[in-house]
C-alpha cells in the first residue's frame, strides 16, 4: 500500500449507537402498571443485584432479596447501593434461595420470580417440583422477546430454552404460553406462525405435520385468541416479500408476531443468529408456572435486563385485569 512517509492514524467510523424502540415502548407501557412484587433469587454479584435495583428504581418490580445476607450486602456495597429499604429473606445457599422463593410464590407474597447469579437448572428444578412446586395445567416454556432492528414490532420466539423436542401436546401449550403473552404486550391481533424448513405439509419433515394439526387445533378453539397459521418457512414467516412471491394467501404469512419453533435447537439457534447477526436485543420470560420467571443472564445487556422485568409486569397485569373480568 502506498503511503506518503508519515504514520496515517487508521480512522474508523463510530458505531451508530445501538436504538431499543420497542423495548422501550414495553418500559413505558410497564412503568404505568403496579410494581411487580418480585422474588429476586440468589442476586449475590454485582450484576444481579443491579439488575433488580434498577428495574426497581423505575418502578418494574417491587423486590424481594432471597439469598444469603452477607454475600448480598457485599454486592450491595460494592455497587455502593443502599438495600435498607428492600427486604432481604436470608437463605444460606443458591438451593436454599430458590426453595425459599418459590415457598413466597406458593404463599401469594410475590407474584413473580427473577434469576440472580445462580443457574437456571437450580431455579427451574424448584419451580417444576411436583410437591411444593409452582406448576399448573400448563405446560412451561420460554419466550425470547426480540428487539429485531428495522423489525415493526417485538418478536416472539419460542421455545429456545426448556422444551427440548416438545410433543405435538406440549407444542399446543407453547403455542397458547405465546399468544398469552403477546396479547398482554398489547399485539393485537396476534399473529403465530409455525415454522419448519418448508411451508408445504409433507410426512418425510414431521414439525410441518405438527404445524398442521396446531392449525387445525386453532379451528377448533383448541388454541384461542390468535391467528395460526403453518407450516411456515422463516422467510416467508416474517416478510411479506417472500410469502407474495410463494404465493401464500395467509392473514400470518408475511406478518408474524410469534415463531414457534420445531425444537429448543431450532429456537436457540434462531434467536443466537439474531442477536449476533442481526443485533437484536432478547429478553426472556419463562411462563406456564403459577407465577412468571424473568430469566436473565450475565451477559444480558441493561435494555435486555429491564425488558425482561417490564414484559414479566405487563404480563402479570395483564392476568390481573383477566381474573378481576366478570364471566359472562
Amino acid at each position: 500500500m502506498a503511503t506518503t512517509g508519515q504514520d496515517v492514524p487508521e480512522v474508523q467510523a463510530a458505531a451508530a449507537p445501538r436504538r431499543h424502540e420497542r423495548f422501550d415502548r414495553l418500559l413505558v407501557a410497564a412503568t404505568a402498571c403496579p410494581p411487580l412484587k418480585t422474588a429476586v433469587v440468589h442476586p449475590c454479584d454485582e450484576a444481579a443485584l443491579e439488575a433488580a435495583l434498577e428495574a426497581a428504581r423505575l418502578g418494574l418490580i417491587d423486590p424481594v432479596l432471597v439469598g444469603p445476607r452477607a454475600r448480598i450486602e457485599a454486592a450491595a456495597k460494592a455497587l455502593g447501593a443502599d438495600i435498607g429499604t428492600q427486604r432481604l429473606v436470608d437463605a444460606p445457599h443458591s438451593h436454599a434461595a430458590a426453595a425459599q422463593a418459590v415457598a413466597l410464590a406458593q404463599a401469594g407474597e410475590v407474584e413473580a420470580l427473577m434469576k440472580g447469579s445462580l443457574h437456571t437448572d437450580e431455579l427451574m428444578a424448584e419451580v417444576v417440583r411436583r410437591e411444593g412446586g409452582l406448576r399448573t395445567d400448563r405446560r412451561l416454556s420460554h419466550c425470547f422477546v426480540m428487539d429485531v432492528p428495522n423489525h415493526a414490532a417485538p418478536l416472539i420466539v419460542t421455545d429456545a430454552a426448556i422444551n427440548i423436542a416438545p410433543t405435538l401436546e406440549e407444542k399446543r401449550d407453547i403455542v397458547q404460553n405465546a399468544v398469552d403473552l403477546a396479547r398482554a404486550l398489547g399485539i393485537a391481533p396476534v399473529r403465530v406462525a409455525i415454522v419448519s424448513a418448508m411451508e408445504t405439509v409433507t410426512p418425510k419433515v414431521p414439525s410441518t405435520l405438527d404445524a398442521a394439526a396446531l392449525c387445525k387445533m386453532a379451528d377448533r378453539g383448541q388454541i384461542t385468541g390468535a391467528l395460526v397459521d403453518g407450516p411456515l418457512a422463516l422467510d416467508n414467516a416474517i416478510d411479506l416479500g417472500a410469502a407474495r412471491m410463494k404465493r401464500i394467501a395467509s392473514p400470518v404469512a408475511g406478518r408474524a408476531d410469534v415463531l414457534v419453533v420445531p425444537d429448543l435447537e431450532a429456537g436457540n439457534m434462531l434467536a443466537k443468529s439474531l442477536t449476533f447477526l442481526a443485533d437484536a436485543d432478547a429478553a426472556g420470560i419463562v411462563l406456564g408456572a403459577r407465577v412468571p420467571i424473568i430469566l436473565t443472564s450475565r451477559a444480558d445487556s441493561r435494555p435486555t435486563r429491564l425488558a425482561s422485568c417490564a414484559i414479566a409486569t405487563l404480563f402479570a397485569a395483564a392476568r390481573r385485569e383477566a381474573r378481576a373480568r366478570p364471566e359472562v
